[in-house]
């Protein structure tokens, strides 16, 4: 079944823009903003530390749906900007160029990236209000059937007096519904969904692409953690070790090495790995690594994740990863 409301989650990525798009809601290292009208919803997400830390722009490109890049000068930042949403493989999006710049003088910058199907839009806060919406609106979501399996990593977690303990996420795979029971990796403890809200109103039901507050029963929120996941699907994986092919940016100077610390990303999580092997086959670019994870990483098979190297000066995103 199809039911007419939508959500489009989308990475800012542009010093304050996303004030003149929605209100304010959650804010922490990263911020969001919200936009709606009538059922259809957009988050906007705005790395608010960055680019003193590299945590939140990957946080914002991980969520994200879609991107709005707002370019007032090609910098080494922007250059991290289109390394970052390539990536995360953030293949929708959009432009807005100030300062006289022209869709020419970025071209060399966005070829052979997923930027370069992004569309140049004006800028125009009343008009691209209008695109968001409409953008998800045509996102509008099946309901969730019963027994649909459903994913949902945590970004905030606090406690609300009366109701308990209550988390904020995002739905990255299948759906959810009031009542139904999840596990939380790690640890795996089973914990009841008291009820679900979607931009402050009321839900039976979520659905993947929804941005939700669930609240819990059975848990403490102490107990919690960002970067922890909520889910029913049998087929989630937690590892402390991993033996996956990377590809490096093509800007990548010079092959990884052992011993290597790396931060691997991947939904809200940002693990320092350290690299215990590397294999190439001759294409030291496309190598396979063997890592050691400081911490639990939880995924679903197939997923990818973000490599980072701090460590790195202006060149901090090493490339990526596909999860066994």
């Amino acid at each position: 079944m199809i039911w007419n409301m939508g959500n489009l989650n989308v990475a800012v990525l542009g010093e304050g823009y996303a004030k003149d798009l929605g209100k304010k809601g959650t804010v922490s290292d990263i911020t969001f903003y919200n936009l709606k009208r009538g059922d259809d919803t957009v988050t906007l997400i705005e790395p608010t530390r960055y680019p003193d830390r590299l945590a939140p722009l990957f946080y914002a490109a991980s969520m994200a749906d879609a991107a709005l890049v707002v370019v007032s000068e090609v910098t080494p930042m922007f250059g991290e900007w289109v390394l970052m949403l390539n990536e995360a493989r953030v293949k929708q999006g959009y432009i807005v160029l100030k300062n006289y710049l022209t869709p020419g003088d970025l071209t060399p910058f966005l070829r052979g990236t997923v930027l370069e199907h992004y569309e140049f839009v004006d800028d125009d806060p009343i008009v691209l209000r209008d695109r968001l919406l409409a953008h998800a609106h045509d996102r509008s979501s099946t309901e969730p059937a019963a027994g649909t399996l459903g994913t949902i990593p945590i970004d905030h977690h606090f406690n609300v007096r009366g109701i308990g303990t209550v988390i904020l996420g995002g739905v990255v795979r299948g759906g959810i519904r009031k009542h139904n029971t999840l596990k939380i990796y790690p640890g795996e403890q089973a914990i009841t969904v008291r009820s679900i809200q979607k931009h402050d109103d009321d839900f039976d039901r979520a659905t993947e692409g929804d941005r939700v507050g669930l609240a819990l029963k059975n848990i403490e929120s102490d107990s919690l953690d960002r970067g922890f996941v909520l889910s029913n699907d049998p087929a989630i994986q937690i590892r402390t070790n991993l033996e996956a092919q990377a590809t490096l940016v093509k800007y990548w100077p010079a092959p990884l090495t052992t011993g290597t610390v790396l931060h691997l990303g991947h939904w809200m999580q940002f693990i320092p790995v350290r690299v215990e092997a590397v294999r190439d086959d001759g294409d030291w670019r496309r190598p396979t690594l063997t890592l050691a994870l400081e911490k639990d990483l939880i995924y679903l098979p197939g997923d990818t994740a973000v490599l980072h190297y701090l460590e790195g000066g202006k060149l901090r995103i090493a490339g990526s990863i596909e999860l066994p």
